[in-house]
């Protein structure tokens, strides 16, 4: 398998893709490519983003090809056991995919205004109420998620799952941010950001050259 991702600082569907890879344990060639490079737009027309329309991360696994982060978390769940990465039990597995799909789909404020800058962590300030009013709601989701079925493991699920996957650039967006949270959610967060694939992750990040400057400004209203 190949997996091509954007800069590991920046670019958050990657991490989600990436951490599907890893956690699968199939091995995988990783590619880095650089976003908006003066070779981005040339780049995107080769036929390895022909799938995806030059968007990252994107999947090729001998003929096939997948794209889009939760579409990658579905298909290594296909090819190693749907366990690895969903709840066992029923009514866990239903409401993990519901936030993953939640998340996939929505918190549009949160994302276009925070964008994910693992290398940064910028001056506190008041978020706008659209991004406070999708934080409370991923709290909700969170404390939800914990109290029902987190148990005594460190994450929403208890052990690492593709739902832990999916909010993992959210934990380094609050970080990255300083934005505010519930006070049970900091080590749920703890436990995201020191997990080993996590660690590799912000490394890899931290070794980069390339910088991106729209990224590298406060959050935007």
């Amino acid at each position: 398998m190949k997996l091509i991702i954007g800069n590991k600082a920046y670019s958050s569907w990657s991490l989600r893709g990436w951490l599907a890879c890893k956690h699968s344990g199939l091995p995988f060639e990783e590619v880095v490519v650089p976003l908006y490079d003066q070779d981005w737009d040339k780049r995107r027309e080769g036929a390895e983003f022909a799938p995806s329309s030059g968007k990252v991360p994107i999947l090729w696994d001998g003929d096939a090809v997948v794209w889009d982060s939760l579409a990658i978390v579905e298909y290594l769940a296909d090819k190693v056991g749907r366990d690895r990465f969903w709840p066992a039990d029923d009514a866990a597995r239903a409401m993990a995919r519901s936030m993953a799909a939640e998340m996939h789909s929505g918190f549009t404020s949160l994302r276009r205004k925070h964008a994910m800058n693992i290398r940064q962590q910028f001056p506190a300030k008041r978020p706008d109420d659209d991004v406070l009013a999708e934080l409370a709601r991923i709290m909700e989701l969170w404390a939800q998620a914990r109290a029902r079925f987190g148990g005594t493991g460190d994450f929403l699920f208890g052990e690492w799952s593709a739902a832990d996957i999916m909010y993992a650039p959210v934990v380094t967006r609050i970080v990255t941010y300083q934005l505010p949270v519930a006070r049970f959610a900091l080590p749920y967060m703890d436990a995201v950001l020191n997990h080993k694939c996590m660690q590799d992750w912000i490394a890899g990040a931290q070794e980069e050259d390339w910088v991106i400057q729209q990224y590298e400004q406060p959050a935007t209203s």
